[in-house]
């Protein structure tokens, strides 16, 4: 962690100091609003922490509860978010207080004895060693925490304002404030999603607000996707589940691992949460009639323990206490847009859906709120670039472009894990299908299957071959490697924060003549992206973050030869920043690990994490035209 640059700091170094509109934020909702952001679910508050990062947007948060989510459906985090986690600074905490999985059991029915379950088999929970990062199991409400508590601590100082009903709104095509948003101030709500409750009629205040941009992260039931004319649409598999939190004693000898279980009287996902004690078991409550007008929704618990009971037979499971419960059927619908822009006077997107606004599906997979961070990441730092005047309005096209297919991605793969989960064991064409499948197909739920292919942003693989370990479009997969400055070992990707600017990786070539002079060209040459999008006054590296990987031993870098672009001038005190130059790691050398060629590469990679170009050190003019592409000059 970095600080002082500034000068003298004895306070907690995770605040930074306020800049831009954080400076006297008020108190009340502006009359005028840049991002007006609906849901402070995972979708809309990562949305919200991205933009606290630039300061001279004005982002506003409303939520119809009174207060923080305390009971939060979601648990599941892939190893994905963790690395999210790590860029947004929360990562170690959070993973102190959350469950880790470190393998998954399966429990079929005994050959010897079908009307009772033995463990079939364990499969380690991420055999592939995909990620360096676990995957965690933690209340939803404690993500949301963390995400606002980095927006209180960013420049803009953002927040939540608790009370706020959407009511409607109205793309005018008008002025610089286009869309007009009617809102009504509320109380008496709590809860989120299938937890939402009303617990008065109070009805308060009607208020009007304008805003630049809209994104409606308001859940499954979304009224900003019915305001454009939005609908999801996808089936039902007729099929349906009950979940619960419980605090309960058992003799199952796996209580504390995940489980997948079948038996002869149904399935069980059992998922030990954080603190212990806690555990989530969603209960196979077997197929459902489509004329029922949803009447297993009216399944009650004594049932959903009892069923439960009978799965794990024979097994007993003494529920004390269950702090949430609920019965859903599974559906995979997917929005017709995500965008209003094939309604909107101008052809132009102005309000923006995600997360379960846009997509919905079964929660057995754990990617509802995993898939929903990444749509608020995705289109925060294209908002932030847009307002601050650092890209066109084009850029936002491509967050509807390219979260429109992953999330189509998502549905295919939920509807045949859903399918698997609800089968019956003399259904399967062997006892380890269910294991086989859910080893073979890691890497997608994990969140490392994500390729993004728009021209916009990702560029051509014509050199591919110079980092053939960092595969276009998808997230940059971070090796070790050693700080030359103070020998000190760190993750390379680890450094990448989600503070909105693009990371340049240059990868030195052998004798490192190759990176001297592409480091002139960076620094000297009025075509450089340094010169071009970089504003005047602020400090080299404001918009870029350009770092040295050199192939050698750090003991045979030589700093005092290495350029001052790796060097550079932090602060209004000029201070030299130390951490822009590494060196492959003489245990796990990155240029192998990742393919890259000795004469050197040099690796794009967007604000969000993922890969977006590739070039030759010698390929100047082509780095250039890339950035030229889609960013605006700011050196005036």
């Amino acid at each position: 962690m970095q600080f002082h640059h500034h000068g003298y700091v004895s306070t907690d170094p995770r605040i930074l100091p306020a800049a831009g509109v954080g400076i006297d934020r008020p108190a009340d909702l502006p009359e005028q609003i840049d991002v007006l952001i609906v849901g402070s679910g995972p979708a809309g508050i990562v949305t919200a922490a991205q933009l606290a990062q630039f300061p001279n947007v004005v982002t506003r948060v409303v939520e119809r509860r009174e207060g923080r989510l305390v009971l939060g459906q979601a648990d599941g985090i892939q190893a994905r978010s963790v690395e999210t986690f790590q860029a947004f600074g929360f990562a170690r905490q959070i993973t102190e207080e959350a469950y880790q999985i470190t393998e998954t059991d399966f429990w079929s029915p005994d050959p010897e004895n079908p009307a009772e379950i033995v463990r079939s088999s364990v499969t380690p929970d991420d055999p592939k060693g995909i990620s360096e990062f676990p995957h965690l199991i933690v209340n939803q409400a404690r993500v949301i925490d963390y995400f606002a508590e980095y927006a209180r601590r960013a420049p803009a100082r953002g927040d939540i304002d608790y009370g706020y009903e959407f009511v409607d709104l109205e793309v005018t095509g008008e002025g610089e404030y286009p869309v007009r948003v009617t809102l009504r101030k509320i109380s008496g709500f709590t809860g989120a999603g299938i937890n939402a409750a009303k617990v008065n009629d109070d009805e308060g205040e009607v208020v009007t607000v304008r805003a630049k941009y809209v994104v409606g992260a308001d859940g499954a039931r979304s009224s900003v996707r019915r305001s454009i004319g939005g609908s999801l649409a996808g089936s039902s598999s007729l099929h349906a589940w009950g979940v619960m939190d419980v605090l309960a004693v058992t003799d199952f000898p796996d209580y504390r691992k995940k489980c997948i279980i079948h038996s002869a009287d149904g399935s069980i996902l059992h998922i030990p949460r954080e603190g212990s004690h806690l555990v989530r078991i969603y209960v196979d409550l077997g197929e459902t009639d489509e004329h029922d007008a949803g009447q297993v929704r009216g399944t009650s618990l004594d049932e959903i323990i009892a069923r439960a009971n009978a799965i794990l037979h024979p097994y007993t499971l003494d529920v004390r206490d269950v702090p949430w419960h609920s019965v859903y059927e599974v559906a995979h619908r997917l929005t017709d847009r995500f965008d209003d822009a094939a309604t909107s006077p101008d052809g132009k997107g102005r309000v923006f859906l995600m997360g379960d606004a846009c997509h919905t599906h079964s929660a057995k997979a754990g990617q509802g709120m995993n898939v929903s961070m990444q749509d608020g990441w995705n289109l925060g730092w294209k908002l932030g670039y847009v307002l601050e005047g650092r890209s066109p309005e084009s850029l936002l096209k491509t967050y509807s472009d390219e979260r429109w297919l992953t999330s189509k991605n998502l549905i295919d793969f939920d509807h045949q894990w859903s399918t698997l989960m609800a089968k019956k064991p003399e259904e399967f064409s062997s006892p380890d299908e269910v294991a086989e499948f859910y080893v073979q197909t890691a890497e997608f739920p994990a969140g490392f299957m994500t390729q993004y292919t728009n021209p916009m942003l990702i560029g051509t693989d014509a050199h591919q071959e110079l980092a053939s370990g960092f595969t276009l479009g998808k997230r940059f997969k971070s090796v070790l490697t050693t700080r030359v400055t103070d020998a000190v070992d760190v993750h390379l990707g680890h450094h990448h924060r989600a503070d909105g600017r693009f990371r340049i990786y240059a990868f030195a070539d052998a004798d490192g003549a190759r990176l001297d002079a592409w480091a002139r060209w960076m620094l000297e040459d009025a075509e450089s992206p340094l010169a071009r999008f970089t504003p005047s006054g602020a400090d080299i590296d404001a918009v870029f973050d350009v770092k040295a990987v050199f192939q050698q031993h750090h003991h045979d870098v030589d700093i005092a030869r290495v350029s001052r672009l790796f060097l550079p001038a932090s602060g209004p005190f000029g201070l030299t920043d130390y951490e822009k130059i590494y060196a492959a790691h003489p245990n796990d050398d990155i240029f192998a690990a990742r393919g890259i060629s000795r004469e050197g590469a040099v690796v794009v990679v967007r604000p969000d994490q993922y890969v977006s170009a590739i070039f030759p050190l010698t390929a100047t003019s082509e780095l250039g035209a890339y950035f030229a592409s889609f960013l605006l000059e700011r050196n005036v």
